[in-house]
């Protein structure tokens, strides 16, 4: 899938532990958003994690 933009956050993937330490695959994907912002002067969409846009680090065009 896609990645953050700004960090490169991506899924992670590991095992899922029951409480008998049965194991299964499972992933953690981080929070992406398709939005629009100014790269190089230029609006364009890209692929940004919802927690980069709420500290600020982007802003929206």
């Amino acid at each position: 899938m896609a990645k953050d933009f700004i960090n490169g956050k991506r899924t992670h993937f590991g095992n899922q532990r029951s409480h008998a330490l049965n194991s299964s695959k499972r992933s953690w994907k981080p929070n992406l958003q398709k939005v629009r912002i100014l790269v190089d002067g230029k609006p364009k969409k890209v692929w940004v994690s919802a927690r980069t846009l709420k500290s600020g680090k982007v802003t929206r065009v």
